[in-house]
């Protein structure tokens, strides 16, 4: 046999002992005879120069990384709805089965009875891997939903991930990376700093620069979505689970069936007493519709999901003494409550802090220095106080509400419940925040103006407001330690570039309460101009879907406020250049584009994103209706049925003649 083929037939013999090992739990030979194997193929790879993508010797790790990339998801990651009790999710399943009922009543084509699939909720760190050909191309971080942070070298390390699979379609798979409690205790017999808990050793060693640290941890996964596939024939949760299992994903063996809200309410009680004897950290349920056709036409909110819902067990609650309060002020001039408290150990983590919300949450729980209060990790991730073990307790001292900020020392106002500090413009912790929003991506999209950077700045040269970033000189950046010739330059590059910025992303930058990035683009489209927005009335806002009195009032504050009016103009004075969305707006109203294939110009988002504002709708698969497919490198399926369907084909570069002559 040739070396090459005897490569080949290593790797996949290696492979399928590793998948029956890791994933299946069933030996097929012994781990000695398994190393002869693996030493033997590491030999040959080292003579022949061929290490195949899937071949075992790739997880191993690889050299210590300078930082993260950002990735955009090729669909969104979506986090899922809360519920704290039974009765929400009973309104829940409730509200979910009346919805199909109500659609059967209304429609022809029927949708089945709703059948809902309840799983563990896991805790660890979400990873979305993407499978292009058959091999595992890139891994990330599920980050805002939209955007992550690109993992592949960390998570090649863990065994139960299938470097290569069965499927050739472009397809990205959700799942959970974990530490199992059994991993956590070896480590720590063997290793020191010990590990504090499972969770957070999963996430430290997934976001760690060095492989290597990954690869001690002995991580696993589970896995439980299709987040996107080409050609995507799975018509529901039982399909798309047998999906993941014959291309070799690892699946926690739970999942239950329930047709009302009885059947998952036993569930819950099940796991609940699960949780305790197995191996994985869970901090909960979820529970989803089954078909996939009812998911479609529940549809989404803002945030979630409305075919799913995670019920969250509630915390443990443990007892501590409160020995300060330390107040913070945020980008919004809010200044907010710490406790510092007696250390107390919660599930095998040191707590020391724990939130008090508000001046009403002191009040209300009647917490004072030195009084013993009952503490819990809400979600199991952040410590809050929930009031104190006995109100009487005497030698406590009640809370000073400080009546100056503690930065800058201007005198607080109270709004309702709250606090704030009114000096947004030159309070540093304010000040910090509020340019790490401007400066932030989806924002005036400053790259290298960071948290870090940015506390340098106001310190080193002074600045005291956010327009002054735009007089920043290459000459005084060289002064500060830690700036060289090209970092310098490319921080101006940045400031400079960022003059010239889309309408919806201005508005975001600035920061107006309650706005976010879709309430900014629909307030763009609605104005045209931000001039027009600056006049905006009260009652056209309210008109606006999304926007209700409060954010409506929200907006005409701000832009009457007379500071916050003067800072703006000398914003724009520093040559801001706001591209108006009317330009555009709905040239490609009513065509439906298909994208397929490595692109390179764009990522899937971002050309969505384009592609939506001009008005067309961006499809995922391609039929007789699809107007246009653009397609890229190694487009596949999509491209051979658009070709026999007749449907009009555009290159990157072909799109982007064509959108230059709109």
């Amino acid at each position: 046999m040739e070396k090459q083929d005897r490569i080949k037939y290593l790797v996949d013999l290696l492979n399928k002992y590793a998948f029956h090992y890791y994933t299946l739990d069933d030996p097929l030979i012994e781990d000695s005879e398994y190393d002869v194997l693996y030493d033997e193929l590491v030999n040959l790879e080292k003579e022949t120069g061929l290490v195949l993508p899937n071949s075992p010797t790739n997880r191993v790790g690889g050299e210590v990384l300078s930082g993260f990339e950002k990735h955009d998801h090729l669909s969104n990651l979506y986090s899922l709805g809360k519920a704290q009790s039974k009765e929400e999710v009973k309104n829940w399943a409730n509200k979910t089965i009346e919805f199909v009922e109500n659609y059967n009543k209304n429609h022809v084509n029927k949708l089945p009875k709703v059948e809902f699939y309840v799983e563990l909720k896991f805790d660890g760190l979400t990873v979305n891997l993407t499978y292009d050909n058959g091999y595992l191309v890139m891994a990330t971080t599920r980050g805002n939903g939209t955007t992550g942070e690109v993992i592949t070298s960390q998570v090649r390390t863990i065994n139960s991930i299938p470097l290569k699979i069965n499927d050739t379609r472009l397809m990205e798979i959700q799942g959970e990376g974990l530490m199992p409690i059994s991993s956590l205790e070896k480590y720590n017999k063997t290793h020191e700093p010990k590990l504090k808990n499972a969770r957070n050793a999963a996430a430290g060693a997934l976001r760690n620069l060095d492989p290597q640290v990954t690869r001690k941890r002995n991580l696993d996964a589970y896995f439980y979505n299709v987040n996107y596939l080409e050609e995507n024939g799975i018509d529901n949760q039982e399909q798309m689970m047998k999906f993941l299992s014959d291309n070799y994903f690892k699946l926690y063996p739970y999942e239950k069936h329930a047709t009302s809200f009885e059947e998952i309410s036993n569930y819950i009680d099940e796991i609940f007493v699960l949780r305790n004897k197995i191996d994985v950290l869970t901090d909960g349920v979820v529970i989803k519709v089954n078909d996939f056709k009812t998911r479609e036409k529940l549809g989404y909110t803002n945030k979630f999901p409305r075919w799913a819902i995670a019920y969250k067990f509630e915390p443990e609650r443990f007892t501590t003494v409160v020995k300060e309060v330390e107040w913070n002020v945020g980008r919004t001039g809010k200044v907010t409550p710490t406790a510092l408290l007696e250390p107390v150990e919660i599930g095998n983590v040191t707590v020391k802090r724990a939130t008090l919300n508000n001046i009403d949450d002191i009040e209300r729980k009647q917490v004072r220095l030195n009084s013993e209060v009952f503490i819990r990790r809400s979600n199991d991730v952040i410590p809050e106080i929930m009031g104190v073990v006995n109100p009487e307790q005497e030698d406590t001292e009640e809370i000073e509400i400080p009546h100056n900020c503690p930065y800058c020392h201007s005198e607080l106002f109270r709004d309702g419940v709250h606090i704030f500090c009114p000096n947004s413009m030159s309070c540093t912790p304010q000040l910090v925040k509020r340019m790490v929003h401007f400066a932030s991506r989806n924002a005036m999209n400053i790259d290298g103006l960071s948290e870090k950077t940015l506390e340098v700045l106001l310190e080193k040269l002074d600045i005291t407001s956010i327009e002054q970033i735009y007089d920043v000189r290459k000459e005084q950046l060289l002064q500060l330690e830690g700036f060289k010739q090209k970092k310098s330059q490319n921080l101006i590059d940045a400031i400079e570039k960022s003059k010239d910025v889309e309408l919806a992303n201005f508005i975001f930058a600035l920061g107006i309460p309650e706005i976010g990035e879709k309430t900014s683009f629909e307030l763009s489209q609605k104005y045209k101009t931000f001039e027009n927005l600056r006049q905006a009335k009260f009652d056209e806002l309210i008109q606006i879907e999304d926007i209700g009195n409060v954010i409506a009032d929200e907006i005409v504050e701000f832009f009457h406020d007379e500071t916050i009016s003067k800072s703006i103009d000398s914003l724009l004075s520093k040559g801001i250049k706001i591209k108006n969305p009317e330009n555009v707006e709905k040239k490609l109203d009513n065509l439906t584009f298909v994208l397929t294939g490595s692109l390179v110009n764009y990522s899937r988002k971002e050309l969505t994103d384009k592609l939506s504002k001009l008005g067309a709708k961006v499809s995922s698969s391609v039929s007789k209706n699809t107007d246009y497919v653009v397609y890229g490198e190694k487009a596949g399926s999509k491209l051979t049925k658009a070709k026999d369907l007749g449907v009009k084909l555009m290159t990157e570069d072909e799109l982007n003649s064509f959108l230059d002559n709109l």
